[in-house]
């Protein structure tokens, strides 16, 4: 057999083997898709739920350097104001060299003795001497002053660097929560996708109608239940922590936003931040935070008003109503509403004010 024919039955071999690898791959990965089925509704909602709660923990962890960035900024500004002012003192001192300069520059063309010597009049001439002397000395005076001033400038600039690099580090973790958050809620839609209209069309009803439940559930303007809820308390109107619950209460049905605080959204530590200052006690906009800045209870001490903390670490806020209810904004995708206490697990419990 002649060497080209037995290179020819090669390449038909090769292009044959290559033809079905080919197959065999398209084969694979179609088999791959088709190993990726729909979800269920129900494994659909546990994983949009699951990665909503993924997307609040992240949320929480962003709000968490609020705190940080606030204190941060606020450094620089004062840094920034120190700055100015002590920018004004070293302009002042060096107008004050030029003026001395200037006066002794008036004198410093011929040596003192040949002046005493050319003068019609020694005694004039040795009083002006002592002035041009007192010259000298506040000019070497105000020299020091200057590189005092100049020395404070300079560090004071430095430690504005400083801050700045600081405060964008914080900013630049808090934007990496922030992606985070965002991830989550990409991939929870795109689980939402993966299921048929009518299902999703299902989903937003029930939301839509839980929504409104909540609604119906706030109170009338002078704190009156509207709803027929048995288990929730008649709080007395009175006391922060009564002020505090009927706050929360009146924005029931109100959606979750990351980072809101009102007037019509919230986040979990942003609906008990609100809830807590309608009663005159100021709270951060983090629940981390929010967990040191009142006295911790016991479960048998929890009053109406308590804040509930959940998860470990810290991810999750609620005001507690009584009667092993709280009120809350749970997650991404939901509305304020009204839950078992021990619907998560808790951390701990602590009381505002």
């Amino acid at each position: 057999m002649s060497i080209g024919r037995v290179n020819r039955t090669k390449g038909i071999a090769l292009a044959a083997i290559t033809s079905t690898a080919v197959a065999a791959g398209v084969f694979l990965i179609q088999g791959a898709a088709d190993a990726d089925p729909k979800p269920t509704l129900a494994d659909a909602k546990k994983q949009v739920a699951a990665l909503e709660h993924q997307a609040e923990v992240a949320g929480e962890s962003a709000n968490d350097l609020r705190g940080q960035i606030t204190a941060s900024q606020a450094r620089v500004n004062a840094l920034k104001a120190g700055i100015a002012k002590q920018q004004g003192q070293v302009d002042a001192v060096k107008r004050q060299i030029g003026s001395l300069a200037v006066a002794g520059y008036q004198t410093s063309g011929i040596s003192t003795t040949a002046q005493l010597l050319l003068s019609s009049n020694p005694d004039q001439f040795l009083s002006q001497a002592s002035t041009a002397q007192a010259f000298a000395g506040q000019q070497n005076s105000a020299l020091r002053r200057y590189q005092i001033a100049q020395g404070k400038l300079t560090d004071l600039q430095a430690s504005e660097q400083t801050e700045l690099s600081a405060l964008q580090a914080v900013q630049t973790k808090q934007n990496g929560f922030k992606k985070q958050l965002q991830t989550n809620l990409d991939n929870a839609q795109k689980v939402l996708d993966k299921l048929s209209e009518a299902d999703r069309k299902r989903i937003e009803e029930e939301n839509k109608k839980a929504a409104e439940e909540a609604r119906k559930q706030r109170p009338t303007r002078d704190s009156e239940r509207t709803s027929d809820d048995k288990n929730l308390p008649n709080i007395p109107a009175s006391g922060r922590g009564a002020i505090a619950i009927n706050a929360a209460l009146s924005q029931l049905g109100d959606p979750y936003v990351w980072g809101a605080d009102g007037p019509s959204s919230y986040d979990c530590s942003g609906l008990t931040m609100y809830a807590w200052a309608k009663a005159g006690v100021s709270l951060s906009h983090s629940s981390k935070a929010q967990a040191g800045e009142g006295r911790r209870v016991s479960r048998s001490e929890l009053a109406p008003g308590d804040l509930v903390f959940y998860y470990s670490p810290i991810s999750h806020v609620a005001l507690y109503l009584g009667n092993g209810r709280i009120v809350h904004a749970p997650r991404p995708g939901k509305s304020v509403e009204i839950a078992p206490l021990d619907e998560m697990p808790i951390n701990t419990m602590v009381r505002p004010g």
